[in-house]
């Protein structure tokens, strides 16, 4: 990276927005200096109605690659400390990466950051599809959105079929509000007489307010965690609606195209092959059989009904097409030029939880949540429970994860039929588990308190319910189980909006997999292979350097499924190749890592304005107890051990190893001087 371009970002990002340091440039397919990135983040004033388009400079674009980190850069700008997140203070920022709309598998993501109303910290989420490729060929690269409309409305977004430039509009929505995902869609592609209109929007449960609402894309891809669908609900834009053709221009045509077709050549022998079959319910059986499925709201990390719920029965029984044989045809979605096709598709014409197939399948972390978590080995409930979710757009994790909890407080005497409303729970109840989470979207009797999620809803009760919440930052952890995966016991503690698993590498691939994984993971310098369930020095050393990799992957806005460190399609050395295809930019692996590290410290500092400390990076009281049953029987985690590595993991983050927060010089050290990460 050049002198002058780095002297260019640190004035855009130490002097304000708008600075042209560079040339403010229209992107897009007219431009040919803009390779990748379009060039305009649009500013919608919700309050006030007004519609601005911004313009920032390449270094802009560079300093942050797009997703998360440009998101945040808003965010932080625009959101004060202490905002209610279901308030007009609250800012909402969705971006795209650089490479979002490039024709290679894996990079159709979008990342909406806002402060949670489920953690009341900072909030991020991703989601893939054909929305956020659309939302490049309208001609933005991100949107940024605040205050909060008198009445419903919906935002157009189109390349004005040769109008001269990109078209933004608001509209009314009152004819949506209160509608399910499915419904909306329709009436839109009527309305605007285009059924290839893609429509990113929120359900009823965002309407009501559900603090784990969540957005929805083409009814069943979802930025789930987090609550970002309540503050869109809160905002009342019930929808973002996107259509254009205006591609962005590819600095090397001809190595994208190389690099989509090595791909496509190598994704039958790749890792991710199963993925593509079984969906990410193809880990379902391992998991279980390494005592690490989350079972009985986390009593015990094997569940007897494993196979019942695995991805291969649902390949078999419920996907589009099984009866015929049909279901690799038909049984499999996928995003925006993704060869992986790894979303899954159900259709239950029969019984009495019918699923259409508009709404998708589960994933493994909603099979989990809502089977081995609630003890629930029915799948064609979970299947509808996830439909459900996707209709009324709740996060399947913590509507499965909060329901769990609530079996477990039934069962130990800690919630009463009283409490209920005459609901009877517990562990196995799949009437109950598909019951409660209509009642959560709908806030309608108990489900209105388990709305605002497991460690909220015990703070109300009390009683000890609070200690068998498992949460972190009152973020539901998912489907992955540090018992067994030591270092991901860490990230889940100190990682900013909560328990996250898309947000480090897992334990395995330095452990028992570093023989297949090891050649990939040296070009981060992770060459000493760990021994199985450490918590070394070096253990915390990975977590921390994949975390950064993890953090760039959700600016540059790929699929974690298609880009990391190990078991993916493509490595990191290809994830540079990528960058450098699309953009033309000269970057390296080092410089991708700093815009992940960069992105980390934003989402901190976040936090350190609402106050958080090293008090906060803590888990939840279950992952001190021992685990009953199968491989992990007796494993648990120590409190010594945990902090132990956070001393190991602030000391080399550059953060004060007392507030855990990052230090003025790391911040300036990353081109973030203008954060005031002081109250």
């Amino acid at each position: 990276v050049n002198e002058e371009m780095v002297e260019d970002r640190q004035m855009v990002l130490n002097d304000g927005d708008k600075v042209d340091v560079l040339p403010p440039t229209a992107g897009g397919s007219g431009n040919p200096t803009s390779y990748g990135w379009q060039g305009r983040i649009l500013h919608v004033n919700l309050t006030t109605g007004e519609l601005e388009i911004e313009e920032p400079p390449e270094a802009f674009y560079r300093f942050y690659m797009g997703g998360s980190a440009m998101a945040l850069h808003y965010v932080l700008k625009n959101t004060p400390p202490d905002a209610d997140p279901l308030g007009p203070d609250n800012t909402l920022a969705l971006a795209a990466g650089v490479v979002t709309g490039a024709a290679v598998s894996g990079q159709s993501r979008v990342t909406a950051v806002a402060k949670s109303p489920l953690s009341g910290v900072i909030g991020d989420s991703q989601s893939g599809g054909f929305w956020p490729a659309e939302l490049k060929f309208a001609g933005f690269d991100g949107i940024v959105i605040y205050g909060q409309s008198p009445t419903p409305v919906y935002l157009w977004l189109h390349d004005g079929a040769g109008a001269g430039g990109p078209v933004a509009e608001l509209r009314d929505a009152s004819h949506l509000w209160g509608k399910i995902t499915g419904d909306v869609e329709n009436i839109l592609k009527e309305e605007l007489d285009d059924p290839r209109i893609e429509v990113l929007q929120v359900g009823p449960a965002g309407e009501k307010g559900v603090r784990f609402a969540a957005m929805i894309s083409m009814s069943n891809r979802a930025n789930g965690r987090t609550g970002m669908g309540a503050v869109m609900g809160a905002k009342k834009l019930k929808a973002i609606v996107v259509r254009g053709q205006d591609k962005p221009n590819i600095a090397d045509p001809g190595g994208l195209k190389e690099l989509a077709r090595w791909g496509a050549k190598n994704f039958p022998d790749s890792d991710v092959f199963g993925m593509g079959k079984y969906g990410t319910a193809e880990v379902v059986l391992p998991q279980d059989k390494a005592g690490g499925l989350p079972t009985y709201n986390w009593n015990s990390g094997v569940f007897a009904g494993a196979e019942a719920i695995s991805g291969e029965e649902m390949y078999d029984t419920i996907l589009r097409g099984a009866a015929e044989g049909k279901q690799d045809r038909q049984g499999r979605d996928t995003c925006y030029a993704c060869t992986v096709r790894c979303k899954r598709v159900v259709d239950i014409q029969e019984g009495p939880l019918p699923v259409d197939h508009h709404y998708g399948g589960p994933e493994y972390e909603t099979i989990s949540t809502f089977g081995s978590y609630c003890g629930v080995d029915d799948l064609k409930a979970i299947s509808y429970a996830n439909q459900l979710c996707n209709q009324y757009g709740m996060d399947t994790i913590s509507c499965g994860a909060t329901i769990a909890w609530a079996f477990d407080c039934y069962e130990q005497g800690l919630l009463t039929a009283e409490d209920t409303g005459g609901l009877e729970l517990g562990f196995g109840n799949a009437e109950a588990m598909v019951k409660l989470t209509e009642m959560i979207a709908k806030r309608e009797g108990f489900g209105d308190l388990l709305a605002n999620g497991s460690a909220r809803a015990a703070e109300i009760i009390g009683r000890g319910t609070e200690d068998l919440v498992v949460a972190t930052k009152k973020h539901e952890m998912p489907a992955h189980m540090p018992q067994v995966k030591r270092s991901l016991g860490l990230i889940y503690a100190v990682y900013p909006f909560g328990a996250d698993h898309q947000s480090s590498e897992h334990d395995g691939a330095y452990e028992g997999d570093f023989e297949w994984y090891g050649e990939r993971l040296a070009p981060l310098g992770l060459t000493e292979q760990q021994e199985k369930y450490s918590l070394t020095a070096e253990k915390v050393r990975y977590a921390l350097i994949t975390e950064h990799l993890y953090s760039c992957l959700d600016s540059v806005s790929v699929c974690q499924f298609v880009f990391g460190p190990s078991w993916h399609l493509y490595g990191p050395d290809q994830l540079v190749d990528l960058v450098r295809t699309v953009t033309g930019w000269d970057v390296t692996i080092e410089e991708l890592l700093l815009v992940g590290e960069r992105r980390l410290n934003m989402l901190r500092a976040f936090n350190a304005r609402e106050g958080l400390t090293r008090e906060d990076d803590k888990l939840p009281k279950k992952m001190y107890q021992a685990l009953k049953g199968g491989p992990s029987d007796g494993f648990k985690l120590t409190p010594q051990e945990l902090e132990t590595a956070k001393d190991t993991y602030y000391e080399l983050a550059g953060w004060d190893p007392v507030t855990g927060n990052p230090t003025a010089e790391k911040l300036s050290e990353l081109g973030l001087s203008w954060i005031d990460s002081e109250r």
